[in-house]
């Protein structure tokens, strides 16, 4: 099964995420992806896999999608692990939802938080 997680930047999903991978590291049944983005490594945020728009044209994903000027992808190699029966888990944009549940068994949990929270996160990321 694919595991979708979406939400607003600055819900948390990055750190939720990165939680449950520490939980089930000992559970050979969890694949969380690491995504594939047309942005530095040294952005800040999430543990990505850094390319250029050129890189990211001739890479194969299961899943991709445009987001804030920036190309987002999930390598095509996590269709093995689910054939294998692997719960996939990904952070993804709710744009692909409807894409992924074509495709795959997929559940989603959304991540959000209110408004106000969202506002300072982001608020914060962008200070010097």
């Amino acid at each position: 099964m694919l595991v979708l997680v979406v939400g607003p930047s600055g819900s948390g999903k990055d750190t939720l995420l990165e939680c449950a991978r520490h939980a089930l590291a000992d559970d050979p049944r969890y694949r969380f992806v690491r995504r594939v983005i047309t942005r530095p490594a040294d952005a800040g945020g999430e543990a990505h896999e850094a390319v250029t728009p050129k890189e990211f044209a001739t890479r194969d994903f299961a899943l991709q999608w445009q987001a804030h000027g920036l190309s987002y992808g999930i390598p095509a190699a996590m269709v093995d692990d689910i054939r294998r029966g692997h719960v996939v888990v990904a952070n993804v944009s709710r744009t692909v939802i409807a894409d992924a549940a074509l495709w795959f068994p997929a559940r989603v949990i959304e991540v959000t938080a209110p408004a106000d929270v969202l506002a300072a996160r982001l608020t914060s990321r962008s200070a010097p």
